[in-house]
This record gives C-alpha cells, sequence and structure tokens, in this order.
C-alpha cells in the first residue's frame, strides 16, 4: 500500500514545473490523476484510480531538498471500473473505508530528476 500511495504522489509532483520561486501549488483533483496497477494472480494487471483526492506542494527553489509533498485520498473513492470488487476493496479485508476513510503521504525526501522534474 505505501508503494502505491508513493509512486501515486512521486507521479503528481513529476508532473509540477519547477517555481521560479518559492511557492505552494495545490493539486487540482480536475487536472490531475490518482492511479494504479497492480499485478493480479500472475496473469494481468488490475488499473484503477482514486476519484477523490487533494494535496499541495511546497516548493523551495533555493534548497529544494526542503520541499514538500502531500496527498491525501479518500479510500472509498477508489474506482477499478468493477463494482464487485471496488466494494470489496473497501471493505475491512482491504482498505476498511468506514475505519479509515482516507490515507496520505508525506514526502520524505524530493530531488531534482532532470530539467524541470522532480
Amino acid at each position: 500500500m505505501k508503494r502505491i500511495v508513493a509512486s501515486m504522489a512521486a507521479i503528481i509532483a513529476l508532473t509540477l514545473p519547477l517555481a521560479a520561486h518559492a511557492a505552494t501549488w495545490n493539486i487540482d483533483p480536475d487536472h490531475s490523476n490518482v492511479g494504479f496497477k497492480v499485478r493480479h494472480l500472475m496473469v494481468s494487471n488490475v488499473k484503477g484510480s482514486f476519484d477523490k483526492h487533494s494535496g499541495v506542494v511546497n516548493i523551495n527553489d533555493k534548497d529544494i531538498t526542503k520541499s514538500k509533498v502531500e496527498v491525501t485520498i479518500e479510500t472509498a473513492s477508489i474506482n477499478t471500473n468493477v463494482q464487485k470488487r471496488d466494494d470489496h476493496l473497501r471493505s475491512a479485508d482491504f482498505f476498511d473505508v468506514a475505519k479509515y476513510p482516507t490515507m496520505t503521504f508525506v514526502s520524505k525526501k524530493v530531488a531534482k530528476a532532470g530539467k524541470g522534474k522532480l
């Protein structure tokens, strides 16, 4: 699970341009996506998304290592386009959305990954 959230936040962060100065960027849910792909029974991949998410990216251009990414995802918004599977994923067997309505990723490290990328 940590790997999925880390991957999603990294993808979101990599799509943001580097700021010319220190800035805070709100992740726009209408123009971003939190998606995942999970190997199922070593035969196929299941793709899905979380349709409700929000987050903030704080960029410190003077010291990029002091930058931070934080993303919060509503676990009940999981969508794999198969209602029965989504209901099972929302159950206590997986996300237990009644007990854990959100999951949050907070970056431990931000580094340059090339021109205009983090």
